[in-house]
């Protein structure tokens, strides 16, 4: 398996505290592909593609995230989502070109919204203000508030390499010493604040782990894939067009010859003339 596109979980077997570590290359790439997004863009998007990664394993349960930047700054909106099997997407929309870097200044003032739908139950949201420094701050702040579960996030990305990556510590409340767990997360959290940019972007994890942890007992489990799935299809497109009403969909061709539906993620452009549309207008009701 390669170094990169990986997601690697772990525990540590003394401590009340657990870690995941991700590098990314090829989902950041073609999450990025074709897009011409300025350099800063491009790397904040890194930034919550892996910290998006990060969150989507802390899940415990089948279903996916969504994690939303919004504001009144260049960006419109930056969004990645993610699943328990790590398959990705994501997306910006620049209200202006723009050749600034760093979270409040593409931002602005703004939000971030996390929004979880289990497979099986009900949707929830969370909704936390940009009020810090960085976007790991940001989501430290974030499961302050909401989870109430100490955590910390580490996040890089480098738009000239088109490498992204992170690492994330996070508190195991699992006894009654709470000074100890506490003393616990400091401490790992302190190892882990000496990771460094050219290190994720280059050693391989077990390494990258024993450089950070080479005094810890770490078990780490089984590594997995991440993926770019867009998730766009022509029978999701075909769904959408069941929505139309028959006539108004005769109209349309009869105006623009086709009907042209585009994905805004992998910009694919789905085409459906008459001929493909002829068999599934006669199934529509009247």
């Amino acid at each position: 398996m390669s170094q990169f596109d990986v997601l690697n979980r772990y525990l540590f077997a003394d401590s009340h505290a657990r870690g995941e570590l991700v590098q990314l290359d090829e989902c950041y790439k073609s999450i990025i592909k074709n897009h011409n997004y300025p350099q800063g863009v491009q790397a904040l998007l890194g930034e919550l593609l892996a910290a998006t990664s990060l969150l989507t394993a802390t899940l415990k349960f089948e279903g996916d995230i969504t994690v939303q930047l919004q504001g009144d700054g260049p960006i419109g909106y930056l969004s990645v989502s993610g699943n328990h099997e790590q398959q990705m997407r994501g997306i910006a929309k620049l209200k202006q070109d723009t050749q600034e870097t760093g979270l409040h200044t593409l931002i602005g003032k703004g939000t971030m919204v996390i929004t979880i739908r289990p497979s099986k139950g009900e949707a929830y949201q969370g909704v936390v203000a940009l009020e810090h420094d960085t976007l790991a701050e940001c989501l430290a702040h974030y499961f302050e508030v909401s989870e109430q579960i100490p955590t910390k996030l580490w996040l890089f990305a480098d738009s000239e390499k088109q490498l992204a990556g992170g690492a994330l510590v996070q508190l195991l409340p699992d006894g009654d010493d709470k000074d100890k767990q506490q003393n616990d997360f400091e401490h790992l959290s302190q190892l882990t604040n000496t990771i460094k940019s050219e290190e994720i972007f280059t050693l391989e994890a077990e390494a990258l782990l024993y450089r950070l942890y080479h005094q810890e007992q770490v078990n780490i489990f089984e590594p997995q894939e991440i993926s770019y799935v867009c998730g766009c299809s022509e029978e999701k497109c075909l769904a959408a067009i069941s929505q139309i009403e028959p006539s108004e969909i005769r109209a349309i061709l009869a105006e623009q010859g086709k009907i042209s539906m585009h994905c805004d993620f992998c910009l694919t452009t789905y085409d459906f003339d008459e001929a493909k549309l002829q068999g599934f207008i006669s199934k529509l009701k009247h």
